[in-house]
């Protein structure tokens, strides 16, 4: 006989059960953001120690800003704040080890003693693709229903960009993050599942050089510049150096004088829709590279 109610087992092994199935979730903006993709609507999210009091429009997707609460983020994100409103259900993120990612370690071990919380790991170790299937099961365990004109979708952006990416050019893509008017962090492409599936889509994606940082290198604007790169997913959440910001230096000048520039969101929804918009823009701005 099966089990009555609702259950869920997550990225720690951890089953989460109840009586019925939730309906009023909280969780990280990131999950709360993939999750309305699949056509549900988080009660409320919250941000990570990064974050501010202000909900980052980067990470929020296509989140209804007035109809969706924002509880916080940091110091300012306690236990009180999470279980206001009465949540049935927490969604969290996690990048590796099953440490629950922008909570500090007491209250999320707090918050589960008071409501059941699936946890999603999106680190480094798993595919866009496996990390894309959890939160769909996940959806779906919420009532979701699928969408295969979605994936139909997503599987033509997957051609148009492999198509792309075998250009005679081979342009260069380099995935950086803007801090401040001196240096840059560059992402190292093997450590995000985005940039990965580029790569295996046969993107030629610029490297950072070698040393410290297991996420990123961080280097001069003028060490970025001189690796020529084609186009620039550049990071554009609220953490990052806001580009605007930029226009008077001289190497970022230099860098993108040559350069397509795209937006870049490292904590974008994990759905079908949002890879579908991602590997779509990097086809387009390839093809545009050699004309």
């Amino acid at each position: 006989m099966e089990p009555a109610g609702w259950q869920f087992s997550d990225d720690r092994g951890q089953l989460s059960t109840a009586g019925r199935t939730p309906s009023r979730v909280t969780a990280y903006i990131r999950a709360g953001a993939t999750l309305w993709d699949h056509g549900l609507a988080p009660h409320a999210v919250f941000g990570s120690l990064h974050d501010g009091a202000a909900v980052d429009p980067a990470k929020a997707g296509s989140l209804p800003p007035d109809d969706v609460r924002y509880l916080g983020a940091g110091g300012a994100l306690d236990l009180e704040a999470l279980l206001s409103g009465g949540p049935d259900l927490v969604v969290a993120v996690s990048y590796g080890g099953g440490q629950v990612y922008g909570l500090d370690p007491d209250t999320a071990k707090h918050l589960e003693e008071q409501v059941p919380v699936v946890v999603i790991d999106v680190g480094q170790t798993h595919t866009l693709d496996g990390i894309r299937g959890r939160f769909g099961a996940l959806a779906r365990s919420l009532g979701a229903r699928g969408d295969g004109e979605q994936q139909r979708l997503l599987d033509a952006a997957h051609q148009r960009l492999r198509v792309a990416a075998d250009l005679p050019s081979r342009p260069g893509v380099l995935a950086l993050s803007p801090a401040g008017p001196d240096q840059v962090h560059l992402a190292r492409p093997h450590a995000w599942p985005e940039l990965r599936e580029l790569t295996e889509h046969g993107v030629s994606m610029v490297r950072p050089p070698e040393g410290a940082g297991a996420n990123w290198a961080t280097v001069s604007w003028a060490e970025a510049a001189a690796l020529h790169p084609n186009v620039v997913l550049a990071d554009v959440r609220s953490n990052a150096t806001p580009l605007g910001e930029l226009r008077a230096n001289d190497e970022w000048l230099r860098l993108t004088g040559r350069a397509r520039v795209l937006p870049w969101n490292p904590e974008a929804p994990d759905s079908a829709r949002s890879h579908t918009r991602f590997f779509t823009s990097v086809a387009e701005a390839l093809e545009a590279a050699v004309n």
